[in-house]
């Protein structure tokens, strides 16, 4: 078991540091913005980092569809498919990136449509938008490339990237704006650098630690296959709609909340934090999911794979209930660091107990997603998130009228775990 368990945390570890470095760039961004002499910047800024968090989410497949493609590929030892799964990504990577920046204008004036921001927000948005969408060739191709990092076994890389690039963010934004005297298109220029600098050093990372051995295996034939460019295309299309499932039960969970008026609002978006952090850690298991099971799964050797599941499992039990019991004791406490506003404190209290149980709700969906994606069954993965964003959708439509915000968490908690529930039964008809 220590073996396994060293394993395990080997990839989780750095997958987690990099988790939390995400959200780093935005905040910075919002640091910036606020420091400048209107409000009017930092709703720019919030409208604009929106619009790309939404676009770079749907395209996430790139990540996870090529770490499981990758991992089976080293699985089975044929280093031809681990090269030419990287080469297949980063081509389709560049083509969505092509089509994004030959669009961006309709793409981004439906965008500020859809959120419908005031004028003067908007006009500083557009701006933020023009200069931070030259961004979508460096962030789909790092998808692509942290994707196989993580099929490769290696999580350290991403994370030292991750780590540089909101270093190059903090440093670019600042100058931009402090000493060029720049407002959001600053801030747009510093995101756009340090975009640029995480593929620059991604790029040089690969060569210096792959490049030799892997230039030679790239099969060009292959990557153009059509039967491989179908297969491809299909997991990644399950995991697309996927994702839209997901990202629908998240829209629909922050406007519901919002019809309930400003506290509500403000209390859920607070309590979400909780799910935001237990998803950092439980992230960085699913990813030692992709890799480890994908891994096995390639080499043909299930009952390896069957014990690396449960042990996955079991890192996910004592996790839970390690944050069910800070949440539990602390869950207040943390809530009032976030805000001194004493209606949103005193209204938390009611729906706190709902957010208590979003860890032992929540967690098998992250571990299933790890061993679904290695193994590259992203259509069971599609049908459980399908049936979960259905099983929300009924819970909260029929008991809204009587239970208000608390028929949208019962329902939020019932579709986490509908998505662990199902992946069970699918994992068990299907790969057990």
């Amino acid at each position: 078991m220590k073996a396994i368990d060293s394993k395990i945390l080997r990839i989780a570890l750095p997958s987690i540091v990099s988790n939390i470095t995400v959200p780093l760039l935005g905040l910075v961004d919002m640091a910036v913005s606020g420091h400048l002499e209107s409000a009017v910047y930092i709703g720019a800024v919030a409208v604009g980092s929106m619009v790309f968090n939404v676009i770079y989410w749907v395209f996430g497949f790139l990540r996870m569809g090529t770490s499981g493609m990758t991992s089976q590929a080293l699985g089975r030892r044929d280093l031809d498919g681990v090269a030419t799964v990287l080469t297949r990504s980063v081509l389709v990577a560049l083509f969505i990136a092509t089509a994004i920046l030959l669009l961006q204008r309709p793409l981004g004036r439906a965008a500020l449509v859809l959120i419908g921001a005031d004028n003067d927000i908007s006009a500083e948005a557009w701006r933020y938008f023009l200069i931070c969408v030259w961004g979508a060739p460096a962030m789909l191709c790092l998808y692509s490339l942290t994707g196989w990092y993580v099929g490769m076994q290696n999580t350290r890389l991403p994370m030292f990237i991750a780590i540089m690039q909101n270093i190059v963010n903090i440093v670019a934004s600042f100058t931009f704006v402090f000493v060029c005297g720049m407002k959001v298109e600053g801030i747009a220029l510093g995101t756009l650098v340090a975009q640029y600098a995480g593929l620059a050093v991604s790029l040089t990372l690969w060569a210096v630690h792959y490049g030799r051995r892997m230039t030679n295996h790239i099969d060009w034939t292959s990557v153009f296959d059509i039967t491989q460019m179908k297969l491809f295309f299909c997991v990644n299309r399950d995991i697309f709609l996927r994702t839209l499932c997901i990202v629908a039960v998240n829209f629909y969970f922050l406007s519901a909340g919002a019809s309930e008026g400003a506290v509500v609002l403000a209390v859920n978006t607070l309590l979400m934090q909780l799910f935001t952090l237990f998803s950092y850690v439980m992230d960085g298991f699913a990813y030692a999911g992709e890799a480890l099971c994908g891994r096995l799964y390639g080499a043909g050797n299930r009952v390896e794979m069957s014990r690396m599941v449960r042990r996955l499992f079991g890192w996910g039990v004592v996790l839970s209930a390690a944050y069910t019991a800070v949440y539990a004791l602390g869950g207040g406490a943390f809530l009032s660091l976030l805000t001194d506003n004493t209606s949103v404190v005193a209204a938390s209290g009611d729906y706190l107990p709902w957010a208590v149980l979003i860890p032992f709700c929540g967690m098998a969906a992250f571990v299933w997603d790890g061993v679904f994606i290695g193994t590259t069954s992203t259509r069971s993965m599609l049908f459980s998130s399908a049936a979960a964003t259905a099983v929300f959708f009924a819970i909260y439509l029929s008991l809204r009228g009587s239970l208000h915000n608390h028929a949208l968490w019962l329902a939020f908690l019932s579709y986490l775990a509908m998505r662990g529930i199902m992946q069970t039964l699918l994992y068990r008809r299907c790969l057990a």
